[in-house]
């Protein structure tokens, strides 16, 4: 089976348009993609919780996960999980 290559556009289809994920991410990770918060005092092995369209890109990041699912639905978006 040849495996089948997908395009963010694919993705976003899928999980139709008000889909996001919420998943946790370690604060370190963020910092080192985002050079506007190195200036932030953040514990580096704080967990965070970031919410991304059905895409994959990164849409916010909030300090708790109830915080990143009213976020969420105050913006009329559908929060899930990801583990």
């Amino acid at each position: 089976m040849t495996p089948m290559m997908m395009t963010k556009e694919d993705f976003k289809g899928l999980g139709a348009p008000d889909l996001v994920y919420v998943r946790p991410v370690k604060a370190s990770d963020l910092m080192a993609d985002a050079a506007e918060m190195q200036d932030l005092e953040i514990d580096p092995e704080q967990s965070l919780y970031a919410v991304h369209s059905a895409d994959g890109e990164r849409l916010a990041v909030m300090v708790d996960r109830d915080t990143a699912f009213a976020a969420a639905v105050a913006h009329e978006l559908a929060p899930v999980s990801v583990h």
